[in-house]
């Protein structure tokens, strides 16, 4: 086209011979063009083409675009049909398009805006929906299937598991009168007939009620009738309108005389009146509703009875028609007077009852019910009439006696009912228990006779007589009831207490054989139950022979010692503590070189035993397990407690024997010998385990004699060469940290602990001291760099992060300490040091819920049930505190903290009683942790003070600062 341009326009000719060029064709002279005032201009290029998208011809020079009618055509209705014939249903009118549109335009208002979400639409749902948008939505559709297939089971089986627990929560009416609807299916066809129908008794107007309808009246009606007279029922419509005269209450109304609203108000009154004596109820006399609070009191309309009056009313109907089609149902009887006690129509009651009884003269509980109902006197008429209907009825005769009230009325009635119903142990009980013990032991003896089946009769009778005659009747007993374990447990017991031990332990054994031989199959827990009876009771040997016989029965071999060491803490969690030392007897014998059933028995003598049982129980143990090295330690700890020192040194000696180099048995012989003040002795002990068992503890041990003796040389020389052969040891490196601080040599002992952290650096405690020494000295940007770099090689160590959020909040930033928590929580989620802390970084109003986070995190942890304690005593809430310290003692009772807080919490709000009692548990428990309690214990001025001691100690250094 380029090229058509340059050469220019051609024009040619038609001819009718042949068209354009003919004569060219044929070679002829080429026709001339005619003259034309375009021939010497040049034709544009865009001429004839289509105008680009956006178009607006003159914008250049100004103008702008604009459109009108002729461009979009004619207007149309709403109602119009649009130009595709074949649209869906919902687009098929000009309207619908139109709304269509509208829902498409995305509402990009302000109030649309989310600062997180941005806007609630799509910002790109009206662009083009182009091929590439197409083939990601099926990708993503493709991956939502994906991932909704691989949780299609799971989240099946959690709809599922939800359906059911809503189910069981919520079941369905057809579902509850199931089982009901189950036995219908065994209902014979006159019981269906015989089910009564209950008619509806009421009325139209009770049926359908309808509100009455009350006008108030205008004073000029009372007004013009009083003039006149007149006692007209009805009001005229023409004179509604009377009562616009009257200006206002009291004034004179135009054209009448004056009116007395003194009468009016009386007239009212009286119509009140006649109001509530027609709603007050006639149950028993009483009205229901109060005229003179009537206004101010609304609960007096309340029936005294608590029930609905239209309930009471329906059923008294259903009541009354079942027993008119079933009169000789009891039941029916006893509700109807129930019903009508409850509502206070205690008369209508007694009156249906006596009724009950002619026509049901056999039903005890008719007869009981109107003996209940009536009065004494009466009642005893009743219950004598119930007694001739009813002369085998024990439950008639015990409440003829209940209805007397003197003692010899009492055992006449008993006795006439014996006479009557001789088999009935109820009776034969009642009435011993009314006679003194000599007259008890003639009728028992006549009641074994008639009820010989009675094991209760038989002890009691047992129980009454003298040994010889006692051995008799258990004998006989045996002979009646051979089935029952009592009386073999009674006879054992009757021997024991007339001193025949040795016949003990045969009766056990002939009861067991006795028993299985009349089929009685041996339960294991009734027979331990009955053991811990007897053990209550004070028979001891009964108590251990039944425990013997009955322990193993029942029992696989693998698992006898698992369940008796169960057995033993059932028994001693029920005081029964006889039968766990009779348990534990047996399972050494058993398992006589169970090192952990010796341990278990010694902690329980430990506990609730003698120090002489105690003793005993270890001699024995060391014998049968001899390289137990916690056995001796406890024998020997036990003769030093008692103050018996050279005891404890040859049960050392002997452990010695038994376990040479033992490191254990090193270090007791050296405490029992410092701290009895023999310093040289212990000196040479240690000198000569370095030689034969060295280890980091013996030298660590070594270390700190020198240094609580303050011999600084020596202590510093032995940790010298205790580093190095064990340079891993990080508590050596703070040892000898320590004594340069104690001498206030802050860089050697900076020195010591760096060296210490490149041979240890996992271990929190020297990064702590090392903190503490720089904030010390001042350096406190040191100090949180030393931190930091801690919390990088130990990210896990809640030690480390706690340090941190404390220096933080020693130097006053309380901000920066606040972040580091919250990082730290985030490292360390389940630590209960770092939730403890948590709670007192908050502020009072927040504490409270940071403690129930805290609990639902480490619910068990016994720092966060002290932070608890603490916050529940800082909020002067005493019964809770104390419940929250003795839960903490008793899950951890290792952590000094804890008893400190404890002592300290019961000298200021408990009692001398209470105070001694937590310092006696802390002395029995011996804590070892918590971080006041080492900084206490672990003071060099502090080595041989007391657990007592340090308990007061750490409790007055502790203040009341959260």
């Amino acid at each position: 086209m380029a090229s058509s341009a340059k050469q220019g326009p051609k024009i040619v000719s038609k001819s009718p011979a042949g068209g354009a060029g003919a004569a060219g064709a044929g070679g002829g002279l080429p026709v001339m063009p005619l003259a034309s005032p375009l021939m010497g201009k040049k034709k544009k290029p865009f001429l004839g083409m289509p105008a680009p998208l956006g178009y607006v011809p003159g914008l250049g020079r100004g103008a702008t675009g604009f459109t009108t009618r002729s461009d979009i055509g004619p207007a149309r209705d709403a109602n119009d049909p649009v130009d595709d014939r074949h649209a869906a249903p919902g687009k098929r009118t000009v309207g619908d398009q139109m709304k269509k549109k509208e829902e498409d335009e995305e509402d990009l208002n302000d109030t649309n805006y989310d600062e997180f979400n941005g806007y609630a639409g799509s910002l790109f749902s009206s662009g083009p929906y182009e091929k590439d948008d197409e083939e990601a939505d099926a990708i993503y559709a493709a991956l939502d299937k994906r991932m909704d297939e691989r949780r299609k089971e799971r989240r099946e089986l959690r709809e599922k598991d939800e359906i059911e627990k809503y189910r069981m929560e919520r079941p369905k009416i057809q579902q509850q009168f199931s089982d009901l609807k189950r036995k219908l299916s065994g209902m014979s066809e006159e019981e269906w007939l015989s089910i009564p129908e209950v008619g509806d008794a009421r009325n139209k107007r009770q049926r359908n009620p309808r509100n009455e309808k009350l006008t108030p009246v205008p004073d000029s009606f009372f007004s013009k009738h009083l003039q006149t007279g007149d006692k007209h029922t009805t009001v005229d419509p023409l004179q509604g309108l009377a009562g616009l005269n009257t200006p206002y209450p009291g004034s004179m109304t135009p054209g009448t005389g004056e009116l007395d609203m003194r009468k009016i108000g009386q007239a009212r009154n009286t119509l009140m009146d006649m109001r509530l004596s027609q709603v007050s109820d006639s149950v028993s006399g009483q009205t229901v509703v109060d005229p003179k609070g009537y206004l101010t009191d609304l609960n007096s309309m309340i029936p005294t009875h608590g029930g609905d009056i239209s309930d009471i009313k329906k059923a008294r109907l259903l009541l009354k028609s079942v027993r008119e089609t079933n009169p000789h149902h009891p039941p029916a009887w006893i509700a109807s007077a129930r019903l009508e006690e409850v509502t206070g129509k205690l008369q209508v009651a007694r009156n249906l009852i006596m009724k009950g009884t002619e026509m049901c003269p056999k039903s005890e509980d008719v007869w009981l019910e109107a003996a209940r109902l009536q009065p004494g006197d009466t009642a005893k008429a009743v219950v004598a009439q119930a007694v001739r209907h009813l002369p085998q009825s024990v439950r008639i005769y015990i409440r003829a006696a209940e209805l007397e009230t003197d003692m010899r009325a009492k055992k006449r009635v008993l006795r006439k009912a014996l006479e009557n119903v001789s088999k009935s142990v109820r009776l034969w009980k009642t009435a011993v228990e009314l006679e003194e013990p000599e007259d008890a032991r003639i009728m028992l003896s006549r009641a074994v006779e008639c009820c010989p089946t009675s094991v209760e009769l038989w002890l009691a009778l047992a129980r009454l007589e003298t040994y010889e005659n006692a051995r008799r009747v258990l004998n006989k007993a045996r002979e009646n009831i051979p089935t029952d374990r009592h009386i073999w447990i009674t006879a054992a017991k009757l021997e024991e207490a007339n001193d025949n031990v040795q016949m003990v332990e045969k009766i056990i054994d002939r009861a067991i054989t006795s028993l299985r031989a009349n089929g009685v199959e041996i339960n294991r827990e009734q027979w331990i139950q009955d053991a811990e009876e007897c053990d209550k009771a004070g028979s001891v040997a009964t108590c251990q022979a039944v425990i013997r016989d009955v322990i193993g029965i029942g029992i696989e071999e693998e698992d006898r010692k698992h369940t008796w060491m169960e057995d033993a803490d059932s028994c001693v969690s029920h005081g029964a503590l006889e039968c766990a030392r009779a348990i534990y007897a047996h399972a050494l014998q058993m398992f006589p070189s169970k090192k952990s059933v010796w341990l278990r028995a010694a902690y329980f003598e430990k506990n609730n035993g003698t120090r002489e049982s105690l003793e005993a129980l270890l001699q024995r143990a060391v014998a049968h397990c001899p390289k137990a090295e916690v056995l001796w330690l406890m024998g020997a700890k036990s003769k030093w407690l008692a103050e018996d020192v050279p005891a404890a040194r040859s049960i050392l000696a002997l452990a010695f024997q038994a376990n040479p180099n033992s490191e254990e048995i090193w270090l007791a012989a050296v405490k029992l010998e410092s701290e009895n003040n023999e310093y040289e002795r212990a000196r040479r002990l240690l000198a000569k385990a370095r030689s034969s068992a060295p280890t980091a503890r013996v030298f660590m041990k070594s270390v700190k004699l020198e240094w609580v003796l303050g011999n600084i040389d020596a202590a510093q020389e032995l940790c010298t060469e205790a580093l190095k052969h064990y340079e891993d040891f990080p508590k050596l490196w703070m040892m000898r940290g320590q004594i340069e601080e104690q001498g206030e040599n802050m860089d050697k002992a900076r020195e010591a602990y760096n060296q210490g952290l490149k041979k240890c650096p996992h271990s929190s405690g020297l990064w702590w001291l090392l903190s503490r020494l720089e904030e010390r000295v001042g350096q406190l940007t040191r100090a949180r760099a030393i931190l930091e770099k801690a919390r990088l090689k130990n990210s896990q160590s809640p030690e480390l992060w706690l340090e941190s959020v404390r220096l933080e909040f020693r130097a006053g930033l309380k901000n920066i300490a606040n972040t580091l928590m919250a990082k730290a929580l985030q490292e360390c989620p389940n630590s209960g040091i770092l939730w403890a802390e948590a709670v007192f970084l908050e502020a009072r109003p927040q504490r409270k819920t940071k403690s129930v986070d805290a609990l639902k995190k480490c619910e068990h942890d016994p720092h966060v049930l002290l932070a608890v304690a603490k916050l529940f005593w800082s909020e002067r809430k005493i019964t809770k505190a104390r419940e929250w310290f003795l839960r903490t003692v008793k899950i951890e009772p290792d952590l000094g903290d804890a008893w400190a807080l404890f002592y300290k919490f019961e000298l200021q709000h408990g009692t001398e009683e209470q105070q001694e009692e937590v310092r006696k548990r802390c002395e029995n428990a011996e804590p070892r942790h918590g971080e006041l309690w080492c900084a206490e214990s672990k003071h060099v001025l502090n080595w041989q003070k007391k657990t007592g001691e340090i308990l007061a100690g750490v409790a007055g250094k502790i203040k009341n600062t959260f």
